[in-house]
């Protein structure tokens, strides 16, 4: 045996023993699983916050205070979907992640036949843009706030077929806000597509009151949802919108390729449906025939997803939804806005160098911070931070320039602290 061949076998060897040593390294560094308590966790009680912190697998050598971009996912997350993989890799199974639809229906107040599993917000608000019957010359209205997400879609129908989009500035407080909205309305008003908190300076919206001025009007009321699950109790029955878009990868720390669209049942006759596959059918089809002339869409919002997903991902999402409900959603919401607020105090304690885009109304703030730093540039300000391995998010979109730091259960007011004397610093 020549020696390339000998070492080959012998690197091979190794390589294949690292690998079946995964499952145990796994084991170790995942966390002792969190105690079930039932009630009320203060927000500062710090020591049961960082028992949930070492559910995580962050690197301890930076702030990760951008939260709003992408949340980390606790080990029983990730392990979930490394089961999921593994049932369908060792067995060959094939489904299983229609499941999904019922649990994420429960987490926000819908029933399972409005839910469609989607990719991502993104694929979301696509699904309902090009699916709502508007014609050159209606109108939508929208914010001046929005992620290149909800803003790019509307945009390109308005390019395409001749919509025409209206934009407000969303207010410091709620009432003002709606009263913006309805300023904007005409005639040609058929449709207001606005998120429930803008990704730009985490402002949540009135939409509750938004959707019942929009149903009032014979308006479409759709909601960019990307930073409501998981930060907020929510209700999708009770809010009243048409359709909602959101992801599993930010509040609800999930897999990253995780979303969903909840499509009101009575509504999914007027949404047209535009990507089919396996699944969007009822089971009737016939190629002999016009299928889709004679009705054949499923029953359900599942007409609006086909085709294979992945399972192993939708079990983690299954998980997030578990870890969420194990720690309460309720306080959970408490102990982000504990600390948005925290954030939002120490912010404004820095005196007038600092100009807060985030409204101090208690119901139109959360747990992320939008502000600039008079006279220092934010990207110069963005870059200070990586320096000292604290992880935030600049703002280009609408040329707002500004700087966001969003916070959730595996912050502490520490790193807030190393947060806020960067900021400290340039303002002095």
């Amino acid at each position: 045996m020549s020696a390339n061949r000998r070492n080959f076998i012998k690197q091979g060897s190794a390589a294949l023993l690292g690998a079946m040593a995964i499952p145990n390294l796994m084991e170790n560094i995942q966390a002792s699983p969190l105690p079930n308590i039932s009630g009320e966790i203060l927000p500062t009680d710090e020591t049961y916050w960082q028992l949930v912190r070492q559910q995580f697998p962050l690197t301890k050598d930076w702030a990760y205070l951008n939260n709003g971009t992408m949340g980390p996912s606790p080990y029983p997350v990730i392990e979930a979907v490394r089961k999921g993989m593994m049932d369908g890799d060792q067995f060959g199974n094939y489904g299983g992640w229609e499941a999904t639809s019922a649990k994420l229906a429960k987490f926000v107040g819908a029933n399972e036949n409005e839910i469609a599993l989607t990719h991502n917000v993104t694929d979301g608000i696509n699904i309902v843009c090009w699916g709502l019957p508007l014609k050159k010359g209606d109108e939508v209205i929208m914010t001046t706030h929005e992620h290149v997400g909800n803003a790019f879609p509307w945009l390109n129908r308005q390019m395409l077929h001749g919509i025409v989009v209206k934009v407000f500035t969303p207010a410091a407080t709620a009432e003002e806000t709606l009263n913006r909205i309805k300023a904007l309305y005409t005639k040609k008003t058929r449709a207001i597509a606005v998120p429930h908190i803008p990704c730009t300076q985490g402002q949540i919206l009135p939409v509750k009151e938004i959707c019942t001025w929009a149903k009032a009007n014979n308006i479409f009321a759709f909601i960019d949802g990307a930073h409501g699950p998981g930060q907020l109790e929510i209700d999708l029955h009770d809010m009243g919108c048409d359709a909602y878009a959101s992801c599993s990868h930010k509040w609800m720390l999930g897999p990253k390729g995780t979303g969903f669209l909840y499509v009101r049942k009575d509504f999914q006759s007027t949404l047209q449906t535009y990507f089919v596959g396996g699944g969007s059918d009822n089971g009737k089809w016939n190629m002999a025939s016009v299928p889709i002339a004679t009705g054949t869409y499923a029953d359900s919002a599942h007409r609006y997803y086909g085709g294979t997903q992945n399972l192993g991902l939708y079990k983690g999402v299954d998980a997030a939804i578990d870890f969420i409900e194990t720690i309460g959603l309720k306080n959970i919401h408490n102990r982000i806005s504990y600390l948005g607020k925290y954030t939002q105090d120490q912010l404004l304690s820095l005196g007038e160098k600092i100009e807060l885009i985030t409204p101090t109304e208690e119901r139109s703030r959360c747990a992320v911070n939008g502000f600039r730093i008079k006279g220092f540039d934010f990207s110069k300000f963005y870059g200070k931070c990586a320096d000292a391995k604290v992880r935030i998010r600049m703002v280009q979109e609408n040329g707002l320039n500004s700087v966001r730091v969003s916070t959730h259960i595996y912050n502490n007011t520490q790193e807030v602290d190393r947060f806020i004397e960067l900021v400290r610093k340039e303002c002095q």
